[in-house]
């Protein structure tokens, strides 16, 4: 059965695209919910003087709010309904996944199957409220004290109805962005939260052509420099595909059972461990915590006074911490390897494998059921995360060290970026061909019938 469905996967032709009216539908359904989500981008908050944002996104380049922004499509540099973005319920399901591996009680409740992730999705959903409700309470309050310095006042009318105006219109924001992903998930294809966020970065993309282009009709970078720049962001495209498919095959052997012919048959299978088990995790986790600092200070717009340790102290950390710095890159590079260990041993429970197969009768040959298995394969994703962690470390760096030199801005190039656009194109693509197999064999059904009927 496996070799038959290997010989359909691999004939698979998207000629019969045109026959599978409910891929169709769920197609066109996820570019309208994605064409949603845009115009939502453009969408402003009330009370916002738009005259002003241009110069707050200048006074604000370099810190973690170009993530956030890169990741919503520019909707937080136009403060729209939706400048907030899907983030707090990323955030939301890092930390309730994180709690569910250490917390006994979560623990037991992720183990109850389907009720279980029933609830700790709720409680994702209250926390990316609650967290949703807090940052644009803070963005609230740093729109109405920027630019108090220099006289301009990026809030037409400051005060607590416009804090919690916008409070209550980011939150509605998020929520229905929550509830898109849901639609597209279940009614459209791939993953709706991912696709979202994919979305938002690559919207980004012809903002980073044409600054790339324009760089070059004015001379700040040479015709070589460009073609390097686009040769390599092929490369590096083509370099993550290779190693998001990689994986570590385990054999698993089953004892030999009776079949219905009184034969003895020995099952097996494989535990795929992939390369990279910590996803993008790592470096959104490093970059946040080294670009934190650095947005507080430039977004409070605070005046530095030079008498002060604590304002020098400061000023040193932003120099040092700056994109393209090597203590930045050291660090960076630092945080990933650490997150990427960190995050694996959180998603990856060796025990809690090696418990199930021993439970199931299987076991990894040459290798004794229980302890041995668990410090196997402790061993084994040991030695796979370390390829896993150079080979995120590599992606992210090397274009951060790329726009340093060139002087490009634009984290469409960055590796998170590329991360996420290459991992939810791939799956996306694989439930395309997943729809058309099963569409091939509806039908080889139909056919196989018919002709029994007309035997």
């Amino acid at each position: 059965m496996a070799s038959r469905a290997d010989n359909i996967a691999s004939t698979i032709s998207f000629a019969n695209f045109s026959k599978a009216t409910e891929l169709k539908s769920r197609i066109w359904f996820t570019i309208g919910a994605l064409i949603v989500f845009r115009f939502l981008s453009f969408v402003p908050l009330p009370g916002i003087n738009p005259l002003i944002l241009e110069t707050l996104a200048g006074k604000t380049r370099g810190g973690i709010l170009d993530i956030f922004n890169a990741f919503s499509g520019g909707s937080l540099e136009r403060m729209s309904l939706i400048a907030l973005g899907v983030m707090p319920y990323i955030t939301a399901s890092i930390v309730v996944q994180l709690a569910s591996s250490l917390h006994p009680s979560l623990t037991a409740l992720k183990k109850e199957g389907e009720t279980g992730r029933k609830k700790l999705n709720q409680y994702t959903r209250y926390g990316a409220v609650f967290l949703t409700a807090i940052q644009g309470w803070f963005l609230a309050s740093g729109l109405e004290a920027f630019g108090a310095s220099s006289g301009l006042q990026a809030v037409v009318a400051p005060g607590y109805m416009f804090r919690v105006g916008a409070v209550i219109s980011l939150v509605g924001g998020t929520m229905f962005l929550l509830w898109l992903g849901e639609q597209i998930t279940s009614r459209g294809i791939g993953n709706g939260i991912s696709l979202i966020i994919m979305a938002g970065i690559v919207a980004q993309m012809p903002t980073f052509v044409v600054n790339l282009f324009d760089q070059g009709r004015t001379g700040s970078l040479s015709p070589f420099v460009i073609v390097g720049v686009l040769a390599l962001l092929v490369g590096v495209v083509v370099f993550i595909c290779f190693f998001e498919r990689a994986s570590r095959r385990l054999l698993i052997q089953y004892p030999k059972r009776a079949t219905q012919r009184g034969m003895m048959a020995a099952d097996r299978s494989h535990l795929p461990l992939k390369l990279n088990t910590a996803g993008v995790i790592p470096p959104i986790f490093a970059s946040s915590l080294l670009l934190l600092p650095l947005t507080i200070t430039q977004f409070a717009g605070n005046a530095v006074s030079p008498d002060s340790f604590t304002d020098k102290f400061i000023v040193g950390l932003n120099q040092y911490l700056g994109h393209g710095k090597p203590v930045y890159m050291l660090l960076y590079a630092a945080g990933i390897i650490f997150f990427a260990f960190f995050y694996t041993a959180v998603v990856f429970n060796p025990e809690e494998t090696a418990d199930n197969l021993k439970k199931n009768g299987g076991f990894i040959p040459g290798i004794r059921p229980g302890k041995n298995t668990e410090v196997y394969l402790d061993y084994v994703l040991t030695r796979i995360t370390v390829l896993g962690a150079g080979y995120i470390t590599l992606v992210c760096v090397l274009p951060e060290w790329i726009m340093a030199e060139t002087g490009m801005g634009s984290l469409f190039f960055g590796g998170t970026s590329l991360l996420i656009v290459v991992n939810v194109t791939v799956d996306t693509i694989t439930q395309i061909q997943s729809h058309l197999l099963a569409h091939q064999y509806g039908d080889l059904i139909k056919k196989a019938k018919l002709k029994g009927r007309l035997r």
